[in-house]
């Protein structure tokens, strides 16, 4: 950590150079800090999604990148190929992709209000009216993100977005559901740069298993395109899945600043997504979830997320998540248990009925 360039009192990661407080403060500061430390984070992707103005755009997901002759897009997944559009991946042919199956319950940030880990949802969309012991969700991870977490906790789908591989077909993606698969999560990297191929397993899956309990979830950071979020909701709708949402900030600056993109889009589509809740309140269709990264995202960030999402469904469960050093913040400390307690009772008094601090293990 380092002292804070604009206060010079507050410690501040490395990677910025500027506290969170001052970001909040000085936007103009922390746009030129955040730009620099996305150049580092990107290579060789672009630092900012791109807006040539005789580029073409790419709508896949909401950054809408404007690519102009040889440039990638923001995600490394598409391309400016002498004036015309190259998917490399994330259409209906072929993903980035690799998958596991992980043991129910798993560590999800849904697991303590959805079927696979809770009494929830039994028996239409679970096989046991409690946790799903001796079942299995298949995680599908997918390379290439929308975001650049300069916290990124899974960093790997740089990797795959560099080197272009893995690719899977979505028919390797449905023969690899087993017969105690109980569900399907699509996460990363993130899902919302190949969500035509996502929604495409979806299809496959449902129609070659139209009786089977099999919920599908998706893990995001929320900046998908809007044209897909009435295809999401439905998939996950009728098969008893979430939409969990990761909320990294409120403030907009901040927000860039931590992640290279704005949140407009993403705080659009969750509200968009509320109007779903109604159609099954339990078990949840719509989660939230925000990581308490030290001295940027606080109790301030955490009070105006909580009251954004009372204001449209007090009942939508919100988790608070404990920090790890990853990436580029890795000289920043734990989540400290006082900060992490504060902000649950923050989240509560904003009018949220469900909070739940996730990775306690980690608190210092």
């Amino acid at each position: 950590m380092v002292t804070c360039k604009v206060c010079g009192s507050l410690k501040a990661a490395g990677a910025l150079g500027i506290c969170g407080q001052c970001i909040r403060k000085n936007p103009e500061s922390a746009v030129r800090a955040g730009l620099l430390a996305h150049q580092k984070s990107r290579y060789p992707f672009p630092p900012a999604p791109p807006r040539s103005p005789e580029g073409i755009i790419c709508r896949t997901c909401a950054n809408n990148c404007r690519l102009g002759l040889g440039e990638a897009g923001f995600c490394g997944l598409r391309a400016n190929r002498e004036g015309r559009l190259v998917n490399f991946a994330g259409d209906s042919k072929r993903g980035l992709v690799t998958w596991y199956h992980d043991p129910l319950p798993t560590n999800c940030v849904a697991d303590w209000v959805c079927p696979g880990g809770s009494e929830g949802g039994y028996p239409e969309y679970s096989y046991t009216p409690g946790k799903e012991y001796g079942y299995n969700n298949l995680a599908v991870f997918f390379g290439g993100c929308s975001f650049d977490c300069l916290f990124c906790q899974n960093r790997s789908y740089h990797q795959m977005a560099k080197e272009m591989r893995p690719l899977a077909s979505p028919e390797e993606l449905v023969n690899a559901v087993l017969p105690r698969t109980a569900c399907i999560c699509f996460f990363g990297g993130d899902p919302s740069p190949q969500m035509v191929f996502a929604l495409r397993v979806c299809r496959l899956v449902l129609e070659k298993y139209p009786a089977k309990i099999l919920r599908i979830c998706w893990e995001t950071n929320g900046n998908i395109n809007p044209r897909y979020l009435r295809q999401i909701a439905e998939v996950s709708l009728k098969t008893g899945g979430c939409v969990k949402f990761d909320l990294k900030a409120w403030n907009e600056d901040l927000h860039q600043s931590l992640t290279g993109v704005s949140n407009r889009q993403t705080l659009a589509n969750f509200a968009a997504l509320a109007d779903y809740c109604k159609k099954r309140p339990e078990p949840p269709f719509l989660v939230a979830s925000t990581l308490l990264v030290p001295g940027y995202v606080d109790s301030v960030e955490v009070e105006a997320i909580a009251k954004f999402i009372a204001g449209l469904n007090p009942d939508i469960p919100y988790s608070l998540l404990a920090f790890y050093p990853q990436h580029r913040l890795s000289d920043l400390p734990l989540t400290a248990k006082q900060e992490a307690l504060a902000c649950r009772e923050v989240a509560f008094a904003a009018g949220l009925k469900r909070v739940r601090l996730g990775n306690v293990h980690l608190l210092k």
